[in-house]
């Protein structure tokens, strides 16, 4: 995401290499340190905690109340919130890692040193994937905290669903971004390509499947696995499913899943997210040792 200086690069012995595991560690601990330096960093995680007691409030006023609602019905809407934020950043920020560097000319010098390109997407992406997951936790720790101190009705584990959750949507997407930004020449374009993609998949969701089901006339069956394709709407289900609200967001194909299902849609769900996370990635590293790095 930043550039990497010359301090980077661990120094070499004649007698032993580094190992890819040391490799790993120093390009993440540098990438983790300049994020956290960013202004992105601490402008989502304030948006995380401001917009999520922003969303109990709402919550608790539709509700006929007054002050802050519960955890269960603000993981519901922080649902929506995290769909639209947490893709936006882990997309362009994987965007542009790859990229920046190579337009800069970095990626030419930093591969001339003992390190292999494995290990220095390795390490930028853990350092990325702990820069979100700070983010997130900040910010959803400090709405959940600060409702706790107000007296609201709490039910923590359906924060830490959500969080754990938004955290697996982050790196899938991350991974995503890195594949974007192996196969741009210019951050620029690289960043742009990730927000088309991020457009592509928040409307794809449920208005454009609901839509596409009418149009084309899909079974339950189909409209369920076209749902399991996008991550955004596997993130959405499951984040529904573990709080146990009912799925009926995708009308029959929600209520087909959870009869046909019932508890192995954690397992669906989980599968469905590890791809998202794994293939991107590894595309990722194939295309990566195979192109130039000028």
């Amino acid at each position: 995401m930043t550039a990497l200086p010359i301090a980077l690069v661990p120094v070499v012995s004649a007698r032993r290499a580094p190992s890819t595991a040391r490799n790993i560690a120093t390009v993440a601990r540098r990438e983790l340190r300049d994020a956290v330096r960013t202004r992105w960093f601490w402008l989502y995680t304030l948006a995380f905690a401001s917009l999520g007691l922003a969303v109990s409030f709402v919550s608790a006023a539709g509700a006929g109340g007054a002050g802050l609602s519960g955890f269960g019905r603000t993981t519901a809407g922080l649902t929506n919130l995290v769909l639209l934020v947490v893709p936006l950043m882990a997309l362009t920020a994987g965007a542009s890692s790859i990229a920046s560097d190579r337009e800069r000319g970095m990626l030419a010098y930093i591969l001339a040193q003992p390190i292999t390109r494995t290990e220095l997407l390795l390490g930028k992406y853990v350092g990325l994937g702990g820069a979100l997951f700070g983010c997130i936790a900040l910010g959803i720790g400090a709405c959940s905290i600060i409702m706790a101190w107000m007296g609201a009705p709490s039910s923590p584990v359906a924060m830490l669903w959500m969080s754990g959750l938004a955290l697996l949507l982050a790196l899938a997407m991350l991974s995503l971004g890195f594949l974007i930004s192996v196969l741009a020449r210019r951050s620029s374009v690289a960043v742009g390509t990730a927000i088309f993609v991020w457009l592509t998949l928040a409307f794809g969701t449920d208005l454009a499947l609901m839509g596409g089901a009418i149009a084309l006339r899909l079974r339950v069956q189909s409209l369920l696995a076209l749902s399991l394709v996008n991550p955004l709407q596997v993130f959405k289900l499951w984040s529904l499913h573990a709080i146990e609200a009912s799925l009926d967001v995708l009308g029959p194909a929600g209520l087909y899943a959870t009869e046909e299902y019932g508890r192995g849609l954690h397992l669906i769900f989980g599968a469905c997210m590890g791809a998202w996370i794994a293939a991107p990635l590894v595309l990722a590293a194939l295309l990566f040792s195979r192109r130039s790095p000028l």
